[in-house]
Formats: C-alpha cells, structure tokens, sequence
C-alpha cells in the first residue's frame, strides 16, 4: 500500500496523542480577537485578510444529484472499457487517492504500523478491489483540506476521499459521487468548560481547517465568534490543549475522532448544518464518476457500507443506513 508524497505540498502530522504542530493561519479579526499573533510551541501563528465584498455568487444546483452509475459494473478486475478513464487506470497499475492523515477513524496514519487507516481509506480500498481484484492496488496521497479538490481538478490524483461536503460551489471546480455519507457541524470544547453551544463562544477563538464548509459557517456565525484556521485537525487540538483557543467545530464524525484522542474534551449542541459526503472526481472524468457510483452502490447494498461504519464509528452508537443515492443525468 505505497503512500507518497505530493512535491512540496505534503506535510506530516502525528494522527494521535503526540501532535506536532504545523504553520497555523488566523482568519479575520472579528471583535475581541487578541492583538497580536499567539505562538504554538515556538511556532508563530500569523494573521491574514480576507476580501469584505463577500462570497461570488454560485450557480443553483442539486448538490446530490450525481450522474447514474455504470451498468452493468463489471467484476471485479475485468477489463474496463477501451480509452476509458478506468483503463487508463488499470494500465498504470494503481488508483491514485488523496486522503487525510490526521482525522482520526476516517484518514489517519496508524502510529504503530505507519499505514493508512479508516473509513474513507478502506471505501478506497474497496474501489480498488473492484477495479483490480485486489484492494492494495492504491498509491494514497496524503494532503491538507485546502489542496484535496485542487488535487483532483489538475489531475493529480484519480479522486479524492477525504470527508469532503457537497455543495453547489464545490461542484464548480469537481465532480462528485452520489452521498456516502451524512453528518452535521458541531462543537468540541474542554470538558468542564461550561460552554453549551456555538453561541456560548461569542467573541472567542474557535478553529476549523483552511479550506472546509466548516471555516466558512464559522466566519458567518452570529453571535460571531473569531475564527482560526489551521492546515489539520490535529493542529486545532493542540491549539485546544494549549488554551489558545475555547472551542473546535466541525463535522461531528472528525470531533468524535479527536475526542476519542483527547478524552478531557466533549462534544456540545446539537448539529446546526447540513454535511453530505462525496468523493471528489475530477470533472471530465465522467465515466469514473459513474464507475465510482455503480461501487458505491454495490457497497451500500451489499453490506460493506455497514461492516465499514460499525468497524470505525460502532463505539458512538447504532450503525445507521447509508444515504441513498440522487441521480441525475
């Protein structure tokens, strides 16, 4: 299961206890923002700008309609299609992923073995097994949350599985599978914080990775709260463990991850979005899109969705159905 590294992009974070802090980057001064930049173990955390003519107007769209799958899905490690993209792939030998690396249960490095681990690296593994006949075939590509659609659309990679949220504006640079699955933002405070929800942290410093639906529901929050963005989840709870920030909001499967790291924290308030997952394609690769979503939907009825969800995310609660898919041409 090779793991390489994207020239001058990759960065390495332990996934668990022991974290190493990369470049962190302040958002917005909003009211009660300290002055001055705070430091993280020596490492400065800088400040930056952003335009105040607010958000480009996006086209209208069905975020979930996705393009209907291949049918018939071929078995697994027949001969796809000759010229398509699923060719090209087998002809190379491997299917080529970016992922995470420091979201605990979903896309971590496995500190004793140093492999990939976790929901959306095994859903790769099982694109894999049917292109290949053999789950193995990936080189994974290990990236921030800001480089994980720039990735996909020059090329880079073949997809991107990386807890990504679908959304009409995401929909302008990639493509994306049908819903595989659903969550929403909340919160993640120190235990015995007093702190009961989002509101609870008006004014204060709450951190959410560059380049997510979570940084920007964070910079539009009322009461508003000051946003601090980080290159990775793990960075945001050192920042937590450090006191330099009050509070960590994201999708609740990413919190239950650096919860089960940290257990002096706890999740607060119930979720206040919407997040549907999909996997990141490049836009002209349409025929992998519905390769992809023909295997999803084998995954989903065939009880893999299941036995992926109960292996990883169990320990919280009943193992719920999968989305069902949305299609459109």
């Amino acid at each position: 299961m090779p793991v390489r590294r994207l020239p001058g992009r990759w960065r390495a974070t332990r996934a668990l206890r022991l974290l190493v802090v990369s470049a962190v980057v302040l958002l917005p001064a909003f009211a009660g923002a300290q002055s001055g930049p705070p430091r993280v173990r020596g490492l400065s955390v800088g400040s930056a700008t952003v335009a105040s003519t607010g958000v480009a107007a996006v086209p209208a769209c069905d975020p979930l309609a996705s393009l209907h799958p291949m049918d018939p899905l071929p078995p697994p490690g027949a001969p796809m299609p000759s010229g398509s993209t699923m060719q090209r792939i087998q002809s190379r030998g491997r299917l080529i992923a970016a992922v995470d690396q420091n979201s605990y249960l979903w896309g971590y490095r496995d500190p004793q073995t140093g492999t990939l681990q976790g929901f959306d690296i095994d859903l790769v593994h099982e694109i894999a097994r049917r292109l290949f006949g053999d789950p193995n075939r990936v080189d994974f590509r290990t990236v921030s949350s800001a480089q994980r659609l720039t990735v996909v659309a020059s090329g880079e990679v073949d997809l991107a599985a990386d807890s990504i949220t679908i959304n009409c504006a995401r929909e302008q640079q990639v493509a994306f599978s049908t819903d595989y699955f659903d969550d929403g933002q909340r919160v993640l405070v120190s235990r015995g914080s007093g702190v009961r929800n989002l509101a609870d942290l008006a004014g204060r410093k709450v951190c959410a990775a560059t380049g997510t639906t979570s940084i920007a529901e964070l910079a539009a929050a009322r009461p508003p709260v000051v946003p601090v963005g980080v290159a990775d989840w793990t960075d945001c709870l050192v920042l937590l463990q450090l006191g330099q920030i009050q509070g960590i909001s994201t999708d609740e499967h990413i919190l239950q991850g650096l919860q089960a790291q940290d257990p002096q924290t706890e999740l607060v308030g119930p979720a206040f979005t919407a997040e549907p997952h999909g996997l990141a394609i490049a836009r002209e690769n349409t025929d992998l899109v519905r390769y992809t979503n023909a295997v999803l939907d084998q995954i989903r009825t065939d009880g893999t969705w299941q036995r992926l969800y109960e292996r990883w995310m169990g320990r919280f609660g009943p193992t719920p159905q999968p989305p069902m898919p949305r299609y459109a041409g």
